[in-house]
């Protein structure tokens, strides 16, 4: 097993190279894609355990591909704090990271549950977390996620302490919400990624909504990516 390695498609436009800790994630949120993508069905995704042998194949990869100075993503089919689980192979998984001459670009729902690893941290790396919406909404569809309050806390938590920080805000749900994640937490935020919502039927003006983005991410003077699937619609 090679646990390194390089995404294809839209996941490209996140990070060169990419490791999946874990089998699954027990998030539970309702648009997740990546069931599909392995082929699970959301009852088996939901079973959350470190990958056999990650560590030491790791290890093995990292030395035997020389790979130095790059910046690995953690993670795209699974997150790297589920709920309820130990998640110290996670913490084992930056640090031989780091210790081996490269960066982490981390992306997590895990909120409070990130705060312990954050002193493996520096500001060759980036910790981000996904907006999507709050309350009675994220109650439903991410049950198992940490609260926005904590994922907000976490982003200022980080940058605080001097590592990147980044918002990925796709899926798109209800664009105020994104509108004012631009607007309100730029003091934190070192950069914005901004998608829209897929394989899902949506009233929302897709064209308007990448064009608002982008005046209010220059307006307030804020580093964004726009995915291609909205770009190619503004």
């Amino acid at each position: 097993m090679k646990p390194i390695y390089e995404p294809r498609g839209k996941a490209k436009e996140y990070c060169d190279l990419a490791i999946n800790i874990y089998t699954g994630c027990n998030h539970g949120c309702t648009y997740c894609y990546a069931p599909k993508v392995l082929r699970k069905t959301k009852e088996q995704f939901a079973v959350v355990e470190p990958r056999k042998d990650i560590v030491d194949a790791l290890k093995k990869q990292l030395v035997a591909e020389d790979i130095k100075d790059r910046e690995i993503q953690l993670c795209f089919t699974c997150d790297p704090y589920p709920a309820e689980i130990d998640t110290s192979v996670t913490r084992e998984v930056i640090e031989i990271i780091k210790n081996s001459g490269n960066h982490v670009r981390i992306l997590t729902k895990g909120g409070n549950r990130t705060l312990r690893d954050f002193d493996l941290l520096d500001n060759g790396d980036w910790f981000g977390t996904t907006i999507t919406g709050r309350g009675e909404w994220l109650q439903d569809n991410e049950p198992k996620a940490a609260p926005f309050t904590e994922r907000i806390k976490s982003l200022s938590n980080a940058h605080a302490l001097g590592v990147k920080t980044w918002v990925s805000l796709e899926p798109v749900y209800f664009v105020e919400e994104v509108y004012n994640s631009i607007k309100l937490h730029g003091g934190y935020i070192d950069a914005y990624k901004i998608g829209k919502l897929n394989y899902v039927t949506s009233e929302i003006d897709w064209g308007a909504f990448g064009r608002e983005c982008e005046k209010l991410c220059k307006e307030y003077n804020r580093n964004y990516y726009i995915k291609d699937d909205l770009r190619k619609l503004m």
